[in-house]
């Protein structure tokens, strides 16, 4: 079973259990952060691997990317999760140079179905 540290919904951070040790989420809600994590990684952003990522800047911030390549372009990052059998995207908004919306994720082993929101935001389109 795959694990991971849990991240608060809103902020994207660490949080905190009730002993007060950094809260850990296990299958199937790890998958899913995990994936919505893939969808919020910038390419080049992972120094250690600058392949990995979406092309925000180059491919879709500034751009006017067909909806269908844009779930399918996140898709993809999401189902590079270990033990991520099947990714669907749902957008719920692509206004105000920013992409919203939600990731439902299928575990290998268990089959069962997880969800985890994600945004992302051009820091160039704000302010």
């Amino acid at each position: 079973m795959a694990s991971t540290l849990l991240l608060d919904q809103i902020w994207w951070d660490l949080v905190l259990d009730a002993d007060g040790n950094i809260a850990v989420a296990s299958e199937p809600y790890s998958l899913a952060q995990d994936a919505s994590s893939a969808i919020r990684t910038w390419l080049g952003e992972v120094y250690f691997d600058t392949t990995l990522g979406i092309p925000y800047l180059q491919q879709i911030f500034g751009r006017t990317p067909s909806l269908t390549l844009l779930k399918a372009t996140l898709e993809s990052a999401a189902g590079t999760v270990p033990g991520v059998s099947k990714a669907t995207v749902f957008l719920s908004s692509t206004e105000g140079r920013a992409v919203t919306g939600q990731v439902q994720v299928t575990s290998k082993s268990t089959g069962q179905v997880s969800v985890a929101t994600f945004t992302v935001v051009d820091p160039q389109g704000v302010g």
